[in-house]
């Protein structure tokens, strides 16, 4: 898999039915690898250890349903009232962040309307803050710790 620009950690891959597998420690299971899951593994490990997020307030994969239509959020961060905060997407690397990958994140945050979207294919990492009140959203430099969220 590709380098990434973020830490590194321990890394738990496995073989299973000929298929490669990388621990998702949130969902507490082996999961396929692919170049999307080497980011978002990479992704929340990096929040968890190094911004100090609680592993015990994100979620990954979770699923939205808008009448018929089922969308799914990569990760989810929530408060302590288990209101979503944060919504993260995640590109393959090779995936340019573009403006229709903001238009995928803010399709999810039409339902969720959250403080934070963050998106990263594991090189780029671009996050922003919602402003509700004028109707605008803020980038910031980098991404915040847990505790000035």
């Amino acid at each position: 898999m590709n380098s990434l620009n973020l830490p590194p950690y321990a890394i738990k891959i496995a073989e299973q039915d000929g298929r490669r597998m990388i621990f998702d420690f949130l969902r507490r299971k082996f999961v396929a690898l692919t170049p999307e899951e080497w980011v978002r593994q990479h992704f929340v490990h990096f929040l968890t250890d190094h911004k100090d997020y609680p592993a015990g307030l994100m979620a990954n994969e979770v699923e939205l349903k808008i009448g018929d239509k089922r969308l799914r959020c990569d990760s989810i961060l929530y408060n302590k009232e288990m209101k979503p905060q944060m919504i993260i997407e995640y590109k393959a690397p090779h995936i340019t962040l573009t403006q229709k990958v903001f238009n995928q994140i803010t399709a999810y945050n039409l339902l969720l309307r959250v403080d934070y979207l963050i998106v990263s294919n594991g090189l780029q990492h671009i996050c922003c803050r919602m402003d509700y009140a004028h109707n605008t959203y803020h980038f910031l430099p980098e991404i915040p710790n847990y505790k000035s969220l």
